[in-house]
């Protein structure tokens, strides 16, 4: 019995006002079959520091969030 763990981002979502949701999906996999997964959900606001945030999603932040982006953003509250 061989288990392994992956993580991996299965979805991104980018909101009307330039927020920007990924899903990270915690796969547990037994002989190549997957028997448990999690699911963690981070939200981006527009101008965010970046760091620490996988490179692939930096690469859409840093395309939705034009400097016209990040000054209409207005956070709710």
């Amino acid at each position: 019995m061989s288990l392994t763990k992956e993580v991996v981002i299965d979805q991104i979502t980018i909101s009307e006002k330039g927020s920007i949701i990924y899903r990270e999906a915690t796969r547990i996999m037994e002989n190549g079959n997957q028997i448990s997964h999690t699911y963690h959900r981070v939200c981006l606001i527009p101008g965010q520091d970046l760091t620490g945030v996988p490179s692939n999603v930096v690469a859409i932040c840093n395309t939705v969030w034009t400097q016209e982006v990040i000054n209409a953003y207005k956070p709710q509250g």
